[in-house]
């Protein structure tokens, strides 16, 4: 009787379905942030505070947008909005790994709305989106070896680390690694490998390597000064070209005279 039950059941889960009792719900659940996309507008971002300005300038720059309209709640005045969107362009551009690499210039031009400020930004760009994209994320300068290995197998040229920790003696330990990749490939003799560190002052957060830079301008030499004879000789040629036809010149004036001088002198002799 007991199986019968539990096999009469059995069909009633088939039919029916026994997936709600095996369903299980998962939430989760995010801190807020003021940095978002305005009303769902292409283009058109959200800050209510100076940081979310520049918070929202890393977002464009990580996305190699040239154009966005920014618009900016909270802030006083005129003044207010001018003071803010420049120093957010600077401290772009000079303090973070990001801006010091990619940036060239960030323009802005504000209007007040109802509510609101609304800025138009251009930035421009010293890398293309492509070298945004091939940026590669390392914790600590230790990983720059393999990742120089790895980029030298591929047959790159350049390679872009961002470094989480950059710690004292990181630039010495950087430089090691580089003398001891070139070392065991064998790559001694080729142009030394030029690394620059970004941003240049502050912390470093950013390292870009080129792997192939031209050959340095050799020092000028004597070179110069050893072709000058060259032109001295063709100039003594043509001063003597030039003395030669003097010279005829002369003595086609000057032929009459010894044939008279002579002469004179004769007579007065006799």
């Amino acid at each position: 009787m007991k199986l019968r039950l539990l096999a009469l059941f059995l069909a009633l889960c088939l039919l029916t379905g026994c997936a709600p009792l095996l369903e299980r719900r998962y939430a989760s659940a995010e801190p807020h942030s003021s940095k978002f996309w305005e009303s769902e507008a292409a283009g058109t971002l959200r800050a209510e505070t100076y940081q979310d300005i520049v918070n929202d300038l890393l977002l464009l720059i990580g996305q190699h947008t040239e154009g966005a309209t920014l618009r900016l709640y909270n802030f006083g005045d005129d003044l207010a909005v001018a003071d803010a969107l420049e120093s957010a362009a600077v401290e772009i551009q000079e303090q973070t790994p990001l801006g010091a690499y990619a940036v060239e210039y960030i323009t802005s031009a504000a209007q007040p709305q109802r509510g609101y400020y609304e800025a138009k930004l251009q930035i421009g760009y010293r890398r293309t989106a492509e070298q945004l994209q091939a940026v590669v994320n390392a914790t600590r300068a230790e990983a720059l070896y393999s990742l120089l290995e790895a980029a030298l197998d591929r047959g790159d040229t350049e390679l872009a680390v961002r470094i989480g920790y950059w710690g004292p003696g990181s630039q010495d330990l950087t430089e090691q690694l580089m003398v001891q990749l070139r070392e065991e490939r064998e790559l001694t003799e080729t142009p030394m490998w030029r690394v620059s560190y970004y941003p240049p002052e502050g912390p470093v957060g950013l390292l870009e390597f080129d792997l192939d830079p031209p050959p340095e301008p050799e020092e000028e030499s004597g070179e110069s000064d050893e072709a000058l004879p060259v032109d001295g000789e063709a100039l003594s040629e043509n001063g003597e070209a030039l003395m030669a036809e003097g010279s005829e010149e002369a003595g086609g004036d000057g032929a009459e005279a010894p044939l008279t001088e002579p002469a004179e002198g004769a007579e007065s002799g006799a």
